[in-house]
């Protein structure tokens, strides 16, 4: 893709450091935390003395001022070589910070944004419950007022990082019966659970960030993909939480989460389409050396054909992403064209990774190569803030709204 049609000259550095960073600290230990399914507390110190964990934030709340399309650029990059490095950042920013960014009141911003934007905690996102996962008004976490504070009851289901984060965004019920319109959501703290680690690496734990009595996290996810994210429940039992940490009004919760969720696709599509580009790398270079027949297998039609057809749909899944992220960053709605983002790149992105191995043969399918990682990281992108089924029903309704009955 043309670099200037939605890069400018901060972006492409903005690239070039994070490409430097995946390509030094992150791609030579990705396989052994996919192994180990621990979370890389070195690397994300090292991403937020980069600040890539703010981002998209003013510097006045701690972050790093940069734009939306900065954003996108540093989830690919990372993706292109680890997708839960990638994801880390993701989540955390868009799930865990632009609530409280975007709906949060002054106070708000000014106690919580400081410390996820500097990376000094995590944040999290907590919607999804067994009972609710697409059907997100399902909701049954209940928020009941008692003078100055709520009490909150239920259960949250893979949330990412639920163990190792501090501060989390939280869905619950404040008129029961009112359906979407009686969701309301609310700022909870808790401890991180690799405290006696992160001590000694001063990120990841603010003693001023009292953690709430009954908020604790439940147990981890032993997952396909995505092995070096932290992804477990939240459980919540009688946690009192004050009046001031309510989000936005009460009721709006629902409404405040899906505008939330728009953003996070253009997210979740960027992070496929760094698998996807990564996946296509390590098939050029692999069909470049490997030899048989006496030539290299790249030169075959067969093979050859495969790699121009993933090269093609690179270049349009960057397009709908680049696109998305322009809107968004400029004010424009962009839910439908987040949407098509991200249902085309996350569904490219297992086309490109299923190629990528076939064009492995043999080697492929085992761990000495990473197209068999990014395939099993890659299946997730179908799923998460919002599966491939919700995004056509997304695309479908916006096409619908504009025909008249």
């Amino acid at each position: 893709m043309h670099d200037s049609i939605y890069f400018q000259e901060h972006h492409l550095a903005t690239r070039e450091m994070v490409r430097a960073f995946a390509l030094a600290e992150v791609a030579p230990v990705a396989r052994a935390f996919d192994d180990s399914q621990e979370f890389p507390w070195e690397n994300v110190k090292k991403m937020a003395d980069l600040g890539l964990l703010g981002i998209p934030w003013p510097e006045e709340l701690g972050g790093a001022g940069l734009d939306t399309i900065s954003f996108i650029i540093a989830i690919e990059e990372l993706a292109r070589v680890c997708a839960s490095h990638s994801i880390t950042i993701s989540a955390h920013t868009t799930l865990g910070t632009s609530p409280i960014v975007n709906f949060g009141t002054e106070a708000q911003k000014k106690r919580f944004v400081p410390k996820l934007a500097s990376g000094k905690v995590l944040g999290g996102f907590g919607l999804t419950e067994p009972g609710a996962g697409s059907d997100a008004g399902g909701t049954q976490t209940t928020a009941v007022k008692k003078g100055s504070h709520y009490v909150l009851n239920g259960t949250k289901r893979f949330i990412t990082h639920a163990g190792v984060g501090e501060v989390f965004v939280i869905t619950a019920v404040t008129e029961p019966g009112a359906g979407t319109r009686g969701i309301s959501s609310f700022i909870l703290t808790k401890d991180s659970c690799d405290l006696e680690r992160v001590k000694t690496l001063g990120i990841g734990h603010d003693p001023e960030l009292k953690a709430m009595k009954g908020f604790r996290s439940g147990k981890k996810e032993d997952k396909l993909g995505w092995r070096a994210s932290d992804t477990r429940e939240l459980i919540l039992e009688d946690v009192e939480v004050p009046a001031e940490n309510l989000l936005g009004e009460e009721g709006n919760g629902f409404v405040n989460f899906m505008k939330t969720l728009d953003a996070g696709r253009i997210g979740i599509a960027s992070l496929s389409l760094g698998l996807a580009q990564g996946a296509f790398d390590e098939a050029l270079r692999y069909t470049s050396e490997r030899k048989q027949f006496g030539k290299a297998i790249a030169e075959f039609q067969g093979v050859n054909f495969q790699l121009s057809d993933m090269a093609t749909e690179l270049e349009a899944g960057r397009h709908l992403v680049y696109h998305a992220a322009w809107l968004a960053q400029n004010g424009h709605p962009y839910s439908k064209e987040a949407a098509m983002a991200k249902l085309f790149c996350s569904e490219m992105a297992m086309r490109a990774t299923i190629t990528a191995i076939q064009l492995h043969g043999g080697y492929g399918y085992t761990k000495d190569y990473p197209v068999e990682r990014m395939m099993r990281d890659a299946k997730i992108g179908e799923i998460g803030e919002g599966t491939s089924e919700i995004q056509r029903m997304v695309i479908a309704r916006h096409l619908l709204k504009g025909l008249s009955v």
